[in-house]
């Protein structure tokens, strides 16, 4: 892949966006080698996924050289960003984000989609889509208004202010805040410590969170037994059962 780079460690997939002298910004060739990408995330052998960009930024979202001025069908372009957007919720493990520089516009929304955010002291997080008179698109208006509130989601889209790291981290934008050349060890420390975890609970979380965002109380009630259901049929239930009246750290095989 030329824009795109990966490798594996232990448990953990690690894909790198690789457009360092464009600020990794997204552009069709892109959004294809992450979609294949993501697809190879779908390994049993892979338990935990970290989503970076080399250089100075994580992504400073939709490269405007490739959209011009008109010159982007934006309907048919968005089909790409809306399958990652799909394969990173839908992704039946945790997906964590290491985040430097910036992140902008659909770089954030990529960021958004993950699970986990590690942030740099120094990153900055902008929606930047007013700022081109474009609405917010990469699922920004589902993610963010479940993060921040409707209130101040629409404040961050309508006025696009640069937030600082730990403006970022107060609003629940980030999990973790640690020194710029910190973040990618942070952030696979991090991933690998999921990786050890009940790999098939967390899918089911995920899933769970997600359909939350649109059911009632009696509905999300109904989910939680269906998926305890399945989750108390998997082998890392019995074995956390087991460690647990044994005294022991579980050792979860992902099942």
């Amino acid at each position: 892949m030329a824009t795109i780079e990966t490798h594996v460690s232990g448990s953990v997939l690690t894909i790198e966006l690789n457009r360092p002298a464009r600020l990794n910004a997204l552009n069709a060739a892109l959004l294809e080698e992450l979609s294949e990408a993501l697809s190879a995330a779908e390994d049993p052998a892979v338990r935990a996924v970290l989503l970076t960009g080399r250089g100075g930024a994580f992504s400073a979202g939709q490269d405007l050289q490739e959209a011009g001025v008109g010159g982007l069908d934006y309907q048919e372009h968005l089909g790409r960003y809306n399958r990652v957007v799909l394969q990173l919720r839908r992704l039946p493990k945790p997906v964590v984000a290491a985040v430097r520089g910036v992140a902008a516009g659909a770089g954030l929304a990529l960021a958004l989609a993950c699970d986990l955010r590690v942030l740099g002291r120094d990153t900055r997080l902008i929606t930047a889509f007013a700022r081109i008179a474009l609405v917010p698109d990469s699922g920004m208006t589902y993610t963010l208004p479940r993060t921040v509130g409707w209130g101040r989601a629409f404040e961050l889209l309508a006025l696009s202010p640069e937030l600082s790291a730990e403006e970022a981290q107060r609003y629940g934008l980030a999990n973790r805040v640690v020194d710029e050349e910190r973040v990618f060890e942070e952030a696979s420390a991090l991933a690998a410590r999921l990786a050890e975890g009940p790999t098939r609970v967390f899918g089911l979380i995920k899933h769970a969170l997600d359909e939350s965002a649109r059911l009632g109380l009696e509905e999300v009630l109904e989910l939680e037994a269906q998926l305890q259901k399945l989750a108390g049929e998997g082998a890392d239930h019995e074995e956390g059962v087991r460690a647990f009246l044994e005294k022991r750290a579980p050792r979860f095989a992902g099942r």
